[in-house]
């Protein structure tokens, strides 16, 4: 291969760099202000005894094939009849990943003649499934029921007959805001239309026994829910919360299920045993509650920045190359803390993205604050 074969990526890779867009792989170190383990489950003593014990009776590591073919393991079936007791919904669907899950979701069930609007805050994932959706697609502004409707009622007055689409995430990642779940889905009931809601960052931490903000929909027939397991559960995968039909139909059509082979039975039993874990320790839920209030009082009282109310915690910055060095400088003192920069964010709101979890306790929590402002005064914009 010659020299100037790879020329395009150098010179994609240098632009980034130019831009202060370029992304590395950076090791954990230092206090945990950037994960999602919310509950501080991926390392709990209790799941790696429930995954000791499974080891010990002879589970394998691996699935061998697709849920399709000999990949269907009991551990799987037995999370799944579970996990739909424990959101109260008809059925749910075991995936490899909220990123398989989410783009199956939209590249699936919307049919032609369908139309998806979807908050233009959503995660990447869910754009990928809408651009390989048969159904056309309009983005809305964020949080806006307002605009949601103004796109479906024109998208009627064209003449289409099909079912709009709803497409939110209940607490935004970046954000850490909610959606207006309730009339979200008083829309899609007057509009004969679907709610696809993403609980990745409210399972396990919002609702009771952390069942997620969508608890009291989720018995809906046109409201379809994902709960990952790769956050607060501490473990990986999604959950798919639907009617019946809903979940045979993706068995059958959806190719990041049908093509992909099986998680791992052992995540299904570290799953499993979380679940059991948010409903046994009740304690945990209310002590993360209280961490997060503590977290958001804090923000307010050094930076004077408004909290987001959740475990989410963005502190924007703006330029690119400022919200790297905060970052780095944070890293240095002893804080994992990093940059959130476009394409993740809009251009212009590149952001340090706190994340509480129960890895860090209020001393970190007050420490973390009080090194943050000092390094936002000396690297100023």
């Amino acid at each position: 291969m010659s020299a100037g074969a790879l020329m395009q990526y150098r010179k994609s890779l240098s632009g980034l760099e130019r831009k202060g867009r370029l992304r590395t792989l950076l090791p954990q170190a230092g206090a945990d202000f950037t994960s999602n383990d919310y509950l501080a489950l991926a390392a709990a003593p209790r799941i790696r005894a429930a995954l000791s014990a499974a080891l010990a009776q002879g589970l394998p590591a691996g699935a061998g094939g697709s849920r399709l073919l000999r990949g269907n393991h009991p551990e799987h079936v037995a999370l799944e009849e579970e996990a739909a007791a424990f959101f109260g919904v008809e059925r749910v669907l075991y995936f490899g990943s909220g990123y398989a899950a989410n783009t199956a979701l939209f590249a699936t069930l919307p049919q032609r003649g369908d139309l998806i609007v979807h908050d233009a805050l959503v995660h990447a994932s869910a754009h990928d499934g809408i651009r390989a959706s048969r159904a056309p697609a309009v983005s809305v502004s964020h949080n806006d029921v307002a605009a949601f409707e103004t796109a479906i009622v024109a998208w009627r007055r064209s003449g289409a007959t099909g079912h709009p689409w709803i497409a939110v995430e209940s607490l935004y990642s970046m954000d850490g805001d909610r959606a207006p779940l309730a009339a979200l889905a008083d829309l899609a009931d007057r509009h004969d239309g679907f709610l696809v809601i993403d609980e990745a960052h409210a399972t396990g931490v919002f609702g009771a026994a952390g069942r997620g903000l969508a608890a009291e929909l989720e018995r809906r027939s046109n409201i379809i829910v994902l709960h990952t397991c790769g956050k607060a559960l501490g473990a990986s995968g999604a959950l798919v919360g639907a009617s019946g039909e809903i979940c045979d139909y993706l068995i059958n059509r959806a190719r990041s299920f049908i093509y992909a082979t099986a998680p791992s039975p052992l995540m299904a039993v570290a799953v499993r045993e979380a679940l059991k874990l948010l409903s046994d320790e009740p304690d945990r839920l209310q002590d993360f509650a209280a961490l997060r209030t503590f977290a958001n009082a804090e923000l307010e009282a050094v930076l004077g920045l408004e909290g987001s109310g959740s475990q989410i915690l963005p502190v924007r910055i703006g330029d690119n190359g400022r919200a790297a060095s905060i970052a780095a400088r944070m890293r240095a003192k002893g804080f994992d803390i990093r940059a959130i920069r476009p394409p993740t964010v809009p251009e212009g709101t590149s952001r340090l993205r706190i994340a509480i979890t129960l890895n860090v306790d209020r001393p970190m929590i007050r420490n973390m604050f009080a090194d943050l402002a000092g390094v936002m005064a000396e690297i100023p914009a």
